[in-house]
């Protein structure tokens, strides 16, 4: 005779669903489980898991202590943290039951999401994981070395890898000293093999060479360094949210010296990421408002000229009616047609803006197999390296 559970569960569709109720669902609020900070599933200190809306609705007022709806045990909400197995079923159950679109605009996001164009690249090789990387924040492909550069917040910051991911060496241990680093943002290399990398730690741009000796860290004019780009002139761009500003520095890196520091662009919403495009010259420009904005959730892509003119701007509204969520950049490349490839969170992807169409045409590059993709690297071949942060890997996507 077989059990209750047996006669239950007899199909593939019958197990989703067994697990989606009581696996991915948070049992205080019965909101599925999503990567979105909202939703986020917490693990409390007892073993119980809900999701961050419901720790942050469990906090007394004014204070940090919650209790634990379903043992009463009291803990503080410092001590919740991420439940990382549940995330991880997400992701993998997301590649073949993809998460549909919220429910008050369910119908008209699926009608759009079926004109965009099939993702055009697959999966041809993945690499690190928890153990090797550690919460990746950037990543850059080295022309001279070919190599993949990431930085991430393991006790070395820094790491070089090669195509097929064997870590050939780790630098900038994770310190306050001027050789260390201590919360990178974001990772650049330059067209002679130069590392840059942007600390928010001590608010400082530092430059090591490939060996990882440190030739330079520049604290001046910068209030809170964040994104990077290399212009075909092998010179620095660097955003600055903090100021809303953007700068260009000259640099000598043999001998660690600065030559030229100039503040091409002002008055942008908190840029952060950078992308310059190698044939054009131009420069493209990711803003996050304010978390006190109206508007935070939502990102701006500018499109400057070479000269610094500003040629076009894409907000995440436009990209939104062809996407089940609303669109968060996270990560910007121009690949080798100039056309803009945008990595984003919400929706887990990484799609294509054409130039040919005046950007206005948008395409899949990679539809799924994504958690938390924070930046992007364009290949020699024409290849995209993907960061996840998600489960602290490199994917590398193939046309």
């Amino acid at each position: 005779m077989s059990s209750p559970a047996q006669r239950e569960i007899r199909t593939m569709k019958d197990f989703l669903d067994e697990t989606e109720m009581n696996l991915l669902e948070c049992k205080v609020c019965f909101e599925k489980y999503r990567l979105q900070q909202k939703h986020r599933p917490k693990n409390l200190p007892c073993g119980h898991t809900m999701c961050q809306d419901c720790v942050s609705s469990l906090c007394h007022s004014g204070s940090q202590r919650l209790e634990c709806p379903f043992c009463r045990k009291s803990c503080r909400r410092q001590d919740t943290s991420v439940c990382l197995p549940i995330l991880h079923l997400l992701e993998i159950l997301g590649r073949v039951v993809p998460d549909q679109p919220e429910a008050s605009s369910a119908d008209g996001a699926r009608s759009q999401v079926t004109k965009l164009k099939a993702a055009s690249f697959n999966l041809s090789m993945s690499f690190g994981g928890w153990g090797v990387l550690f919460n990746p924040s950037g990543i850059a492909f080295c022309n001279k070395t070919k190599c993949l550069v990431v930085s991430h917040d393991g006790k070395k910051r820094i790491a070089r890898f090669t195509m097929n991911g064997k870590c050939l060496q780790q630098s900038g241990a994770k310190a306050d000293s001027g050789n260390g680093v201590i919360y990178p943002a974001d990772v650049a290399v330059t067209f002679d093999g130069f590392i840059i990398a942007t600390d928010t730690g001590d608010h400082s741009l530092k430059v090591f060479s490939q060996s990882g000796m440190c030739k330079l860290v520049a604290k001046q004019p910068f209030s809170l360094p964040w994104g990077l780009g290399i212009n075909s002139k092998n010179e620095i761009l660097v955003s600055d949210p903090d100021t809303g500003k953007l700068h260009l520095l000259a640099v000598d890196f043999v001998n660690g010296n600065i030559q030229k520091c100039l503040e091409i662009s002002s008055h942008l919403s908190h840029p952060r990421e950078i992308a310059v495009c190698q044939s054009s010259g131009e420069v493209l420009v990711v803003e996050h408002p304010a978390k006190n904005s109206k508007n935070s959730s939502n990102t701006c892509m500018k499109l400057f000229s070479s000269e610094m003119k500003l040629l076009r701007q894409i907000d995440s509204f436009s990209l939104s009616l062809l996407l089940p969520l609303a669109a968060h950049t996270s990560g910007v490349a121009f690949d080798q047609s100039g056309d803009i490839l945008l990595a984003d969170i919400n929706n887990r992807c990484v799609i294509c803006l054409q130039r040919r169409a005046g950007f206005t045409t948008i395409k899949h590059v990679v539809a799924s197999g994504l958690s938390y993709p924070v930046a992007l690297s364009v290949l020699e071949d024409g290849s995209v390296a993907v960061l996840d942060s998600g489960n602290h890997s490199v994917l590398i996507y193939s046309p």
